[in-house]
Parts: structure tokens; C-alpha cells; sequence
């Protein structure tokens, strides 16, 4: 992988990703056109160890691994239903709920909001070719 995608994967600029293959964050090889590379594999367990999600709010406690803790940034709702974003860190996530449920919770923009996820299909893809 390249230290641009790298990049983009981490979350941090280039020369961010160049300091830590520096420091021995990250180890480099160089590529059969002489550029710079990095191990996917190895990029993934330094965004592990250095991801900082933010934690519960106060008083919350829970079982669920697949917890995404955020802010409400919109609000669509009808008598019925109701479409909720959060921005949670740097992943946006929609979830689709009654318009009762949205009242009950009182969400509204800016909200503080736990996003839980239990599913059973979860789709991955990967880029054309590189299988």
C-alpha cells in the first residue's frame, strides 16, 4: 500500500505517515517502481491501537461491541417514520426509526447519541482486481 493510501486509512496527512515510518510506527519497503510502501495488514493494527473513539456518556454501561457514540447532524421525520444521521468520529451512520422513538429519546441536531449495531449481514467489498 502505498503512503498516500495509507494515509487516507489512518486519517492523517502524508507526512504524517512518513514520521511514523520514521519513528518505527510503521515499517517501509520500497515497491518494483522504487516507491515507498507500507503492509496493509500492519496500517490496520496501527489505526486499531491509535483509533480514540469517544467513550459512553456518563452513567451508560452496555454489553454491544459494535457501538458508534456521536452526534445527531440530521433529522428527517414524518408522522410515522424517521431517518437519523450521526456523525460518529469520522463514520456516518443512518439509522431508519419510528417518529415516536425520536420524540421518546428527544434527539435533535447536535444531540449526543449512541449508535448500537447488531446485525446479522454485514457486506464487505473489496476494489475491482485484487482478488
Amino acid at each position: 500500500m502505498r503512503v498516500s493510501e495509507a494515509a487516507v486509512y489512518l486519517g492523517v496527512s502524508d507526512d504524517t505517515v512518513r514520521r511514523w515510518i520514521d519513528r518505527g510506527l510503521l515499517t517501509a519497503t520500497t515497491d518494483d517502481a522504487g516507491r515507498k510502501v507500507v503492509d496493509g495488514y500492519e496500517v490496520a493494527m496501527v489505526a486499531r491501537e491509535h483509533a480514540t473513539p469517544p467513550g459512553l456518556p456518563p452513567g451508560m454501561r452496555s454489553s454491544a461491541r459494535n457501538r458508534f457514540v456521536g452526534l445527531v447532524t440530521d433529522l428527517t421525520v414524518d408522522t410515522v417514520m424517521a431517518q437519523v444521521e450521526l456523525q460518529c468520529g469520522p463514520f456516518r451512520v443512518v439509522s431508519l426509526m419510528s417518529a415516536e422513538a425520536v420524540r421518546d429519546l428527544g434527539l435533535e441536531r447536535g444531540s449526543v447519541a449512541v449508535a448500537v449495531i447488531k446485525s446479522t449481514n454485514v457486506v464487505v467489498e473489496t476494489p475491482e482486481g485484487s482478488a
